[in-house]
């Protein structure tokens, strides 16, 4: 489970995954939800 350790002030944008990487930076990931699938 994860736990809210701070607050950091990040203007957050919709259709956005943000997530702490490996650095220990904040990043962002387009979100991959409500996609069509393409014609033949």
């Amino acid at each position: 489970m994860a736990e809210k350790v701070t607050k950091v002030g990040v203007k957050r944008e919709e259709g956005y995954l943000y997530y702490v990487d490996k650095a220990g930076d904040i990043s962002r990931a387009k979100m991959a939800r409500g996609r069509r699938k393409k014609k033949k």
